[in-house]
């Protein structure tokens, strides 16, 4: 399938409070990942069930879906977790998903074609 690539990039969703992604993708985008989707959210974990004076706080979230290449996808993530302090507590998560195929990079498919072919500049 020339407009489909196989096993050859990850997924890095990374949730955090709203403010922090652009900083996220910014550091993403240093470490080697061509941009990221954003999709806003609401927290539904153990913190977010907080009140203020009876009235319960709906934690805003962005959700950031990054598809990196796989051999850079460890070196976005280790960016993702610095720049959005994810090592601390309660401040979001990031995890990687196996993507089986990808389609709709066309850009991207090019530059595989080209390494594969072994004509890429």
């Amino acid at each position: 399938m020339p407009w489909s690539i196989s096993e050859t990039h990850d997924l890095i969703v990374t949730i955090v409070k709203r403010g922090w992604v652009e900083k996220i993708v910014a550091a993403s985008k240093k470490a080697g990942a061509e941009g990221g989707t954003i999709i806003c959210g609401r927290g539904m974990g153990i913190h977010e069930g907080k009140k203020i004076m009876g009235i319960p706080i709906e934690p805003e979230k962005e959700v950031l879906l990054t598809l990196a290449p796989n051999e850079i996808s460890d070196e976005v993530l280790y960016a993702i977790v610095e720049a959005g302090k994810l090592h601390r507590p309660g401040t979001g998560i990031a995890f990687v998903i196996d993507v089986k195929k990808v389609a709709g990079i066309v850009h991207l498919l090019e530059q595989y074609d080209k390494k594969e072919q072994g004509t890429e500049k």
